[in-house]
């Protein structure tokens, strides 16, 4: 556009020059600047192509680090000419990122092919092969244990006579009544890279479970059997959760972060891989070469390369890839807040393992919730990546749409737990009518497939007219599979080993996680902070809180009214001290609640590798710290003074002090005990119990001469003990209560005495012991809630059950069924009577109706 404004000023002077020195024809005078205008659009063109060669000479100049960070970003001004800037690509703006992406994918269903075979060209000139992973699994076997009939459901009584059971069958004194359950038996196949594979089967038949186990995730009570490898490498040789990624059919996220932050979270943690490596050969090969790089793709690339930043261009390509960048900073939402839809959140989950560097794919049911279109649109861009960039994927759906089924090259199909086939979708139709089974025109294949091997479904697809029908059982397919000749030609692969010297050194991933400690606890605390930022009504609610039930203790236990120097003085003094020690205790009850609705998120991240249980543990601990000091804060200005206290100064900022230690305690333990119950009911039923022991054995309730020895170690493991010790012995040892009792009691002084009589601690230094004994307790609770954190896994039971009567022989069923059908005939053939229920039809009439989402600021 700056081209063309330069020289239209030439063409208005030119034509102006001709007009006064010669006359003209009109057309003369319109035709004659075209080739003047040419010559200025080609310098102006020319010029910018120096431009940008000679930033690109400066950039290749730079020493390696430097030069991996900076690249050349196309820009068009308001004027309408087209700058070459040199940017850093950690440091990339919004709106920088923006013009990249416009640049890169302006339409994403008719560039993101193009853009791949750009980055993929760039890599096959210079010669650089990108790693693939192949997977094998030979003889596959998965069974466990699971009750069956009416002792399966979810009861009381059910789940009380479960953990009898349990128990008494772990020291052999009764057998289990649990029954085996085999999910997979005995499957063998491939996953090859740059094919999509479509896993298929109705539910039940273990999709879930193949899944899972091929990306190392299979549950501990499950027993495998058989050989899984990756490249001919066993799961003990490498790490399976990062070298690839399984996509679960369950959406956990964390609802008061946007859809963006979500996946710049997981990008964060998941790390690059070696992409970096990659781009410094890369880089290195071009330079040697005289090649230079498409800037557009050089400065992608160079930017999803970087480790640790807050903000990838990675989740703005995923983002568009997914159809997310509609909803990017709209809050994911959960049960309690208002968010994106359940399809939106679907892709999600999806697009969260997109942003890391696996080059393995194991997708649960991705569709679930998303229009057919959707679908086909995302699988399309999936099977992109696959073919170009030598992806490994296979994906799990339950009934595809034909076009969608059409973009897959291999077909799995699983029923009762084993491999009726798998091999190229070409065949699969082949297959079944060498069985003897065709699929009619119209039907769609996928759902041909689901139904063929159904007892159910199966006969109304025999096309041997001339044969009678008979049921094809699952067990047969497979064998039958095993003689055709995909089937052959898979086992003869299989016979053969794989060569673990064609593997790429990068294709598996031995590091367990993807960026250092120090990363990834700044990327834990960074999402702790925001969290914490956008749950500032529960906090602001918390010391609201405290700040009514101080006002309500000052107004109780007013000063006035509170005498000191004596015996008969101590019980308004013990019962303000008391008092403001279990508010101060009570108000972190609200930290059980919230860490346990943030369980079940992170334990899927962590079993993905995402971070280990200390980096999620340590930044919450960290940042609680400013919240009990102002929660200590606003109880001890509001109340130490009123109500009348040792009048110290030094006195005042030491029941801060202890009252500050309590408080963090508090918070330490709701923790653990939240990650040692790990669902509401149980988190707070032990809560219950814990805070009974602690306030029995505290010191206060039951005076310490009064506790059994048997159990005096409660006494001295309780935390509320030393906290009570701590703002006693601070009040009671002020000068003021420092008058000789009136009777021989063995102290020397009143405030001695009342300590001696509640068994407490008479000297000074026994203060300072209980706030180092506060602090250590909440070390202590920190520790054992990132222990608990690390191996524990969730409660639930997800297993499958059995029916009572799946035993049974053939003919009691046919012989149910033939009284079924007489009870139907003889109610057909008696007249109609009895009561006619009436039935009105409504309408139902919306109008207005709009739907909306709060934008965090």
């Amino acid at each position: 556009m700056a081209a063309a404004a330069l020289a239209g000023d030439d063409i208005v002077r030119q034509t102006s020059s001709r007009r006064s020195w010669r006359s003209g024809s009109v057309r003369d005078v319109w035709n004659a600047p075209d080739v003047f205008q040419r010559s200025s659009r080609g310098q102006v063109s020319g010029r910018e192509d120096d431009e940008e060669e000679l930033q690109w000479a400066a950039i290749e100049r730079l020493p390696t680090y430097d030069r991996m960070r900076k690249g050349v970003l196309t820009q068009a001004r308001s004027h309408g000419r087209i700058m070459h800037s040199e940017v850093d690509v950690t440091r990339l703006g919004a709106q920088e990122k923006k013009v990249l992406m416009e640049s890169i994918l302006k339409v994403v269903e008719e560039d993101n092919e193009k853009f791949l075979r750009r980055l993929r060209d760039r890599t096959d000139r210079v010669g650089i092969e990108i790693p693939k992973i192949e997977v094998r699994f030979q003889n596959l076997s998965i069974e466990g244990d699971a009750y069956v009939g009416t002792r399966a459901l979810p009861t009381l009584l059910n789940s009380a006579l479960n953990a009898i059971e349990g128990g008494l069958s772990m020291v052999g004194l009764a057998p289990s009544k649990k029954r085996v359950v085999k999910i997979l038996q005995d499957v063998s196949g491939i996953i090859r890279p740059s094919r999509m594979t479509l896993l298929l089967g109705p539910p039940g038949s273990g999709k879930t479970t193949l899944l899972k186990a091929l990306a190392g995730k299979s549950d501990d009570d499950l027993r495998v059997t058989g050989k899984i490898t990756f490249c001919g490498h066993e799961f003990n040789e490498f790490v399976p959760q990062r070298t690839c990624a399984y996509i679960s059919q369950y959406d956990l996220h964390t609802g008061e972060m946007t859809v963006r932050e979500t996946l710049d979270f997981s990008g964060r943690c998941l790390g690059v891989g070696s992409r970096y490596e990659m781009l410094a050969e890369l880089s290195r090969r071009e330079r040697e070469a005289g090649i230079k790089p498409d800037p557009e793709i050089d400065a992608f690339m160079k930017a999803t390369a970087m480790i640790g930043q807050e903000t990838n261009l990675g989740t703005d390509y995923v983002l568009k890839l997914l159809g997310l960048d509609i909803c990017a900073d709209v809050m994911v939402g959960d049960d309690m807040r208002r968010g994106i839809s359940g399809g939106q959140k679907k892709r999600v989950t999806t697009g969260e393992m997109l942003v890391g560097p696996a080059k393995a794919f194991f997708m649960d049911e991705i569709s679930t919730g998303l229009d057919s279109s959707t679908t086909f649109q995302i699988i399309k861009f999936m099977r992109q990546m696959v073919h170009i960039m030598d992806i490994t994927m296979a994906i799990s759906l339950l009934q595809p749409a034909p076009e969608t089924y059409n973009l897959f090259d291999d077909i799995i199909l699983l029923s009762e737990g084993r491999i009726v086939y798998q091999g190229p979708r070409e065949n699969v139709l082949q297959f079944f009518e060498h069985m003897g089974f065709k699929c009619p025109e119209r039907k769609g294949v996928a759902d041909f497939l689901q139904e063929v091997t159904s007892k159910k479904d199966q006969e109304q697809y025999w096309c041997r007219k001339n044969q009678p029908y008979q049921y094809v059982s699952a067990v047969e397919f497979s064998q039958a599979f095993n003689s055709f000749h995909v089937g052959q030609q898979l086992l003869e692969e299989l016979r053969i080993p794989y060569d673990k010297s064609l593997a790429h050194p990068a294709a598996l991933v031995k590091d367990k996680y993807g960026i250092s400690n120090w990363e990834l606890f700044k990327a834990c605390f960074a999402r702790e902070w925001l969290l914490m930022k956008r749950s500032t009504p529960v906090y602001i609610f918390k010391t609201f809180q405290i700040t009514v039930m101080a006002i309500i203790a000052l107004t109780v236990f007013l000063r006035t009214e509170m005498n000191a120097g004596r015996i008969e003085d101590k019980a308004k003094f013990w019962g303000a001290l008391f008092f403001s020690l279990v508010n101060v205790m009570f108000n972190g009850l609200t930290e059980l609640a919230m860490t346990v609705f943030r369980l079940p998120i992170f334990f899927k991240q962590r079993d993905f590798h995402f971070y280990p249980a200390w980096a999620f543990g340590v930044p919450i601990w960290i940042l609680r710290i400013p919240v009990s000091l102002v929660e200590s804060g606003i109880w001890v200005i509001l109340t130490y003074y009123t109500i009348g206290f040792a009048p110290s100064a030094s006195r005042f900022f030491k029941q801060f002090l202890a009252f500050f230690g309590v408080n963090q305690m508090a918070l330490s333990l709701f923790r653990f005990i939240a990650g040692v119950g790990r669902t509401p009911i149980v988190a707070n039923t032990l809560g219950t119990f814990t805070l009974l022991l602690v306030f029995i054995l505290g010191g206060f309730i039951v005076a310490k001469d009064d506790i059994l020895p048997w159990m005096i170690w409660g006494y001295y493991i309780s935390p509320m003990m030393y906290g009570l010790n701590a703002i006693s012995i601070n009040e009671f040892l002020d000068k003021r209560w420092s008058n000789p009792p009136p009777l021989f009691t063995g102290q020397p002084t009143v405030g001695k005495t009342l300590l001696d009589e509640r068994g407490l601690f008479t000297t000074e230094s026994w203060y300072w012991i209980s706030v180092a004994a506060l602090f250590g307790f909440s070390v202590l609770f920190t520790l054992l809630f990132i222990a608990v954190l690390t191996w524990l896994n969730p409660l639930g039971d997800n297993k499958a059950t059995m029916l009572e009567d799946d035993e049974s022989d053939e003919s009691n069923r046919q012989t149910r069924s033939q009284g079924i059908k007489m009870q139907v005939m003889s109610s057909e053939t008696q007249s109609r009577r009895g009561m006619v229920l009436p039935f009105k039809p409504l309408s139902l009439a919306f109008n207005h109706v709009n739907y909306y989402v709060d934008m965090p600021a």
